[in-house]
């Protein structure tokens, strides 16, 4: 943690199986699959870029060999999940001792964005005298390659509520304390999001921008024309 309480650290998740990608991850994990020449978990940090010095932790699980020899010599820790798949609760809570003290921004690494850069806007919102996690939105119009009606409501002084409106983006800083009261081995970061929000510390902040979803194939050609038009700035 810096000396204004912002995170020092990010955990990026590249441990999913990848499914809905079909053929194109039988062979390599889907933070390998390509959107624009280029694999999505080096799209994702590119976002940190801004943020160093950052301690940046990836894990690994789904053909876990093929990202650790991609990231091989860059300035990245891995936090290895081959002999269990830990979700993102149990996978943040194993990864601890690698990120450090303090809040941490966490960041899926199966989306491409456009606007301004997600991890700076949520480092200028992060108020840590009244927030435990800031989770960044986006209106469903700007949610591209999503379904659904949307995760949380916001209020107008930024706090949460669960129900249709707008969509959880997979980028945030959350203060990850509450993981080691929590029994599951592998869970879901919902579990501690639902404690946060009893105790009206869950906030969001809505990017200014778009987002795109590469969780199936044909949500990569709507992220390569992101890519061409309105990327990150």
């Amino acid at each position: 943690m810096t000396p204004n309480g912002t995170p020092s650290a990010v955990m990026i998740f590249a441990a999913g199986l990848g499914r809905r990608m079909g053929p194109l991850t039988a062979q390599r994990p889907k933070p390998m699959v390509e959107v624009g020449g280029r694999p999505l978990i080096d799209h994702a940090l590119d976002l940190t870029a801004p943020l160093m010095p950052l301690r940046r932790v990836v894990n690994l699980h789904h053909k876990g060999e093929v990202l650790r020899d991609h990231l091989a010599g860059r300035d990245v820790i891995l936090s290895d999940e081959t002999d269990k798949l830990l979700e993102t609760g149990g996978g943040l809570r194993k990864a601890r001792p690698l990120l450090g003290p303090g809040p941490v921004y966490t960041l899926n690494s199966d989306a491409i964005w456009s606007g301004p850069n997600p991890l700076l806007a949520l480092r200028h919102a992060w108020d840590p005298a009244r927030m435990e996690a800031l989770l960044l939105l986006l209106p469903r119009e700007n949610a591209m390659g999503h379904t659904g009606q949307g995760d949380f409501i916001v209020a107008p002084d930024g706090q949460l509520t669960r129900g249709p409106g707008h969509v959880y983006s997979g980028a945030q800083i959350i203060l990850p304390d509450g993981l080691d009261a929590i029994p599951e081995e592998a869970f879901s970061l919902n579990l501690l999001w639902n404690e946060i929000a009893a105790r009206d510390r869950l906030y969001g902040v809505v990017h200014d921008g778009r987002w795109c979803d590469v969780g199936r194939p044909d949500c990569i050609p709507i992220a390569e024309s992101m890519l061409q038009g309105d990327h990150v700035l």
